[in-house]
């Protein structure tokens, strides 16, 4: 399983204060990682770490507008391949912040955000 590691940093990311997390270097993404699927970019419940299942599973490129998801949540990007996520404040993947790249998660609150999107590499 791969290991997370916990940035010190805080990040600006679509209006919301966010700390980021990434794989290890040496580990490359084949499988699940905290229970996000392979090549899926997912939300966790609010509130909680990514030991409960995510509430949402997103697999394809494109945008994907958010129902019920506020407060801090986390969000892992468990692409590969150098494919992205950004969450967005508006609809239709409309008012996206920075680039979330593949194996990296960012804890965010997602009350701002209202879709997210999955970007082709």
């Amino acid at each position: 399983m791969r290991k997370i590691l916990h940035a010190a940093a805080a990040l600006a990311l679509a209006a919301a204060g966010a700390t980021t997390i990434g794989t290890t270097g040496a580990q490359a993404a084949d499988g699940p990682w905290d229970g996000c699927p392979y090549g899926a970019v997912c939300i966790y419940p609010q509130d909680s770490d990514t030991s409960r299942p995510p509430t949402d599973v997103f697999y394809s490129y494109g945008a994907h507008n958010l129902r019920n998801q506020n407060g801090w949540h986390w969000v892992l990007n468990n692409q590969s391949g150098g494919a992205h996520a950004r969450l967005c404040t508006g609809y239709n993947g409309t008012g996206c912040g920075a680039d979330l790249a593949a194996e990296t998660g960012v804890y965010a609150d997602l009350t701002p955000i209202n879709s997210i999107t999955l970007d082709r590499p």
